[in-house]
This record gives C-alpha cells, structure tokens and sequence, in this order.
C-alpha cells in the first residue's frame, strides 16, 4: 500500500508511512526491547493478519492487558488500521474485573502480559465468548503465545486498512467501570490538535518519554500515539523512578514528556545532588493533567527547568481546556482559556453563569464526537445538558471576565491519587458486603505524596468493637476483591455517619474533618 500522508491518516496507516520515510528510525525504546518504524509496522501488520485469521473482523473488540513494552505499541498500531476497538485493561485489576470488563464490551480477543498470569487465568475462566487469547512476553496455559502467532503471518502492510478506535473504561459512580465510546475517527480532535502544536515536534530529532501506564487513556495519547503520529520515537519506562526518569531524559536527550502532579511532588523531593546531576537541557515539553496540582508545586517545577509545562484539563469524554506556563504564571491556579464555546459555567438548574461565580462546568461536545457511556443510556443522558450539546463531569468551577477557566471542587466524591482516579461506590460496595459493617462512606484524606489516599468511614453493626485487627481484616477483605490502589490505607470507625435528609450519607461532611487546615487540591 502506498499512500500519502494525509490519506494514510484516514485509515489508520500514518504509522505505515513514516516507517516507509524513515525505516531504520527509533519507534519504541523500552527495558523489554526495543522498535524501529519499519519493525513496529511490520508488527502491526502481522498481528491484523492473526486476529483476521481467528476470525476478527472490523468493529470487533480486543482488550489488552499489558505492562509499558513494545507489545502494546504493536497492538495499539494493529487495532489503528483494522477497524477493530482496543479495549485497555488497568493491569492493577484482579480476575473478576478483568472479566466483567471483557464481557461487558464483548471482547472476541484478549491480549495479555504474562506478568499478570494469575488474574488473566483467573478471567479466563468467566470469558467464554473471548476465544482468541494470546500471551506476551512467556507461556500461559489455554493461551497461544503473541511471538509465536505473529511470525506465520506476512509483515506486507494490509492493504484494506480501516481506521480503528480506543475505548477506556472509567471508574463509575455507581460502582462500575463504564466504556466511554467515541467514533473512530481519522479527524484531529482539537484539544489533541492544539497539544499538537505546541509540541512543535521534530521528527529525527525528538523522543518522547512515556512516564505512566499507557492502559491511561493520557500516556496513550500524549506520550504514544502523538509521537509517533509525528514519526516521533518514545522512551517507554516500567513503573516510575524519579532519578531513573531524569536518567533516561539526559541519556536520551528527551525533548517531551507526560506526568503527574505526584511526579512533580517526587522530583522536587529529591536531593538537590540528584537534582542536578542531570543534564536535563533537552526538554521542551511537560504536559500533565489527571489531577490538580498544588500551586506551590507547579511554581517550583517551573522556577527549577524553566516555562516548558504545559496543563490541560480535560478527560477521556473529552476536552476543556490548555494553559502555557507564561500564562499560568500570570494567573496562578488557572487550567486555561477555553476555545469560544467550549466551557460553560451552569446553576443547578442548567441557567448560565456570569463571570466569577461558581457552578458546574460543561464542555462541548462536537455532533461528529459526542461520546456516549457503553450500555449504559440513562448514565449519557444525564452527562449531558437539555441542549445536548455539552456534558459535565460533575467538576465545579468559575471563569474570570476574561474567560479563563479555574476549578474549585470536583465531582462530588472521585479520589485522585496519584493520578489514578478511585470512584468511592465501588468501594464501599466490597466493604458493605462484610458482615461486621453496617454503613460505608469511602473518601479521600491528604497524602503528601499521592495528594490523596483512600480512607474509609465505616459505621459497624450493634456489637462489632472497632479494633486495630478488625481494620486490618476490612483493608485484607478490599484487597481480596479490588485492584490494589483502590483499597483503603487506613480504616477510621464513627458511631454514626452524617446523612442528608434523604438519607444519603454526606460523603462532603465525613472529608471536611480531615481537611481541616490543609491546602484545598481545587
């Protein structure tokens, strides 16, 4: 297949082209190996071929599980071309997650890393429909090995390309993860666009270093899927060091990046001797969103490597808004101006806002991009306003006379810890299932270096004493039933937990006590 650049964009083969470009050119430099262009193409090539064989077919759903290696890039550039919906598995998550994951969107194939060979055998067995099963990296009974599937099939690029889509599942209010569709599209979003141009990427000169997990619907995009649209290599590291990421910046003289504000925290933390060990020149570009970040963090990033973060806020539904250092110094606490018409500042009852006052922000969605939650209708009607035309995610905020956005709260009850958001219901679901707990109120409570860690309220049954032991067993009963990071740190027993008149408990009140004199995250 030979085409142009603008046309391979269309049909998902922009990879492709740059591996006709520039062949022998670094693609993915990882712990795990490493990729050219012409290499990952071939890859992407092959493993089309194999799930095609298998009986895979465009608009089929393959869900991937797999730790920061070039194997997710191979996938990820596959399911780009063959019409096919990628479905990235949190590698945190236990079996019976997994599973509920795969069965709720269907998945004919499951691509997993046998680092995580217990869970993945574990859903395996509640994933009948999932026939085609494949392991990276090692051997996995009741799996065909990746390595070995793809070397039967032709490296030639497909020559029926059809561009695919990503669709992540976000932690759900109600305690359920839920799909967040978009269209596949070959289209620059403009949020995606606007990052775009200011990376300002040189192809042959650049690399991306790829920080966190790329199950992350913002490493995928910014520090994969950008970059190599640009024919721009990435630096992939395996869970994150901090002196190991200003390592590999000077080793590899990287020029963008993607963090978190937890990183930031941890870079800064550092002894000055390891701050300044490295030559760190290189870097134009740290972009980061996920999570608020304090201001007195941001300020100090940026007195200590100069103007070159860059924020956003926005989420895998879609965009709000950009913001430069320059101007973020100017107004401290700001996530940006938004594009005219995107955010709107609403009352409880949907009637715009004037400048200064606070209410619930909407962002547009275009028609041509309006996301809709997977199977779940009632939950994508009330995302979005009577207009249709833009949703929320529950965050509150203002805009000042000139337009500039600021948050001043988040959706009621999401924990942000280390960037990785944690829904309380699902919590609080396992907890309530345990014979000792008679009410649950999960929150998050100040953690200097995550932000923010889970902690739950608990109200026992009359009888059941609130002991050291019983804490232990309640967090040993979570980690049982929940990826790790969701679990409660600590566990804190109240006679009686705060309600509203309705009855329901107030999440609000039970985080007040422990915020007290703390710097508000937004």
């Amino acid at each position: 297949m030979s085409l142009d650049r603008r046309a391979a964009g269309r049909c998902g083969m922009t990879l492709a082209w740059h591996a006709r470009e520039v062949p022998d050119q670094p693609a993915i430099l990882s712990p795990a190996g490493d990729r050219s262009f012409d290499q990952l193409n071939a890859r992407a090539n092959q493993i089309v071929r194999a799930l095609r064989v298998r009986g895979l077919r465009a608009g089929d759903r393959v869900a991937l599980m797999c730790s920061n290696r070039p194997e997710f890039a191979e996938v990820y550039a596959a399911v780009q071309r063959s019409g096919l919906h990628l479905i990235p598995i949190n590698w945190h998550f236990t079996g019976p997650e997994i599973a509920y994951i795969a069965n709720d969107c269907n998945a004919r194939a499951l691509i997993g890393d046998v680092r995580y060979a217990e869970a993945l055998t574990e859903a395996a067995a509640e994933i009948p429909k999932t026939d085609v099963r494949l392991v990276v990296g090692g051997s996995l009974a009741g799996f065909e090995r990746y390595d070995e599937v793809l070397e039967r099939e032709s490296t030639a690029d497909v020559e029926d390309a059809e561009h695919g889509s990503t669709m992540f599942y976000t932690s759900g209010t109600t305690g359920r993860p839920k799909g967040v569709d978009r269209p596949a599209s070959f289209r620059s979003r403009p949020g995606l666009a606007l990052v775009a141009k200011h990376s300002a990427y040189r192809r042959g000169e650049d690399l991306n270093l790829c920080t966190g997990p790329l199950y992350h619907a913002a490493p995928l995009a910014f520090s994969l899927a950008g970059p190599l649209t640009a024919g721009v290599g990435v630096v992939l590291m395996d869970g994150w060091d901090s002196e190991g990421a200003l390592a590999l910046i000077e080793r590899h003289r990287i020029t963008h990046t993607h963090m978190v504000p937890t990183m930031f925290h941890r870079l800064l933390s550092l002894p000055a001797a390891a701050r300044t060990r490295h030559d760190l020149s290189s870097l134009r570009m740290i972009l980061h969103g996920a999570a608020p970040c304090p201001i007195a963090i941001k300020r100090a990033l940026i007195e200590w490597l100069g103007p070159i973060v860059y924020e956003y806020y926005a989420a895998t539904e879609g965009w709000g808004s950009f913001v430069t250092s320059e101007v973020w110094l100017e107004r401290p606490g700001t996530v940006g101006l938004p594009q005219s018409g995107q955010v709107r500042i609403a009352d409880e009852n949907g009637g715009a806002l004037p400048p200064g006052e606070v209410g619930k922000i909407y962002m547009r969605a275009p028609p041509e991009d309006r996301f809709a939650y997977h199977k779940d209708p009632e939950k994508t009607h009330d995302a979005y306003d009577a207009s249709g035309e833009y949703f929320t995610l529950g965050d509150v905020g203002y805009v000042d006379e000139d337009g500039y956005l600021y948050l001043t709260d988040r959706s009621a009850d999401v924990i942000i810890s280390g960037g990785v958001n944690t829904y309380p219901a699902e919590v609080d679901a396992v907890l309530l299932s345990h014979p000792s707990i008679a009410d649950s109120a999960t929150i998050g409570a100040p953690n200097k270096d995550w932000g923010e860690e889970v902690r739950a309220v608990v109200e026992l049954k009359p009888g059941i004493e609130g002991t050291d032991a019983l804490a232990h067993e309640l967090i040993a009963f979570c980690r049982e039933r929940l990826a790790h990071y969701k679990c409660p740190r600590a566990v804190d027993f109240v006679s009686a937990l705060p309600r509203e008149d309705s009855g329901k408990i107030f999440r609000r009140r039970v985080r007040e006590k422990y915020w007290v004199g703390r710097e508000k995250r937004i």
